[in-house]
């Protein structure tokens, strides 16, 4: 056998993801790829906020928090409500948001395990 043979070829092409799935994979992916992006919706994943609680805790600017909250709400990993002059973020109650979250947090402890 060739050292480049795949054996079972047929079943893992099969179960490959589709194009589509594989972009929305991506896309997610990107979202998150960004550091800022990262922290704030690790944040969220844990509290409800404002932009300017979101702002003072991850020490940014509030337009900046507030441009990382567009992107992270258009691609759907987080959402808002509106309470009289404030917005207020949180994740979405949505299985990748779970699957993200859940990713993040085991990634942490592998990258950084305590002493």
């Amino acid at each position: 056998m060739n050292t480049h043979e795949i054996k079972d070829e047929e079943k893992i092409v099969q179960h490959m993801p589709g194009e589509d799935e594989i972009a929305g994979v991506s896309e997610a992916m990107k979202q998150l790829g960004d550091p800022s992006r990262l922290r704030i919706f690790w944040l969220l994943c844990h509290c409800e906020e404002c932009v300017l609680n979101i702002a003072s805790i991850v020490n940014m600017s509030s337009p900046a928090v507030s441009h990382h909250l567009r992107l992270l709400k258009s691609s759907g990993l987080i959402v808002s409500r509106r309470e009289g002059k404030e917005m207020y973020y949180k994740t979405a109650d949505t299985e990748l948001a779970q699957v993200l979250h859940h990713t993040i947090e085991k990634l942490g402890r592998i990258t950084c395990p305590e002493p």
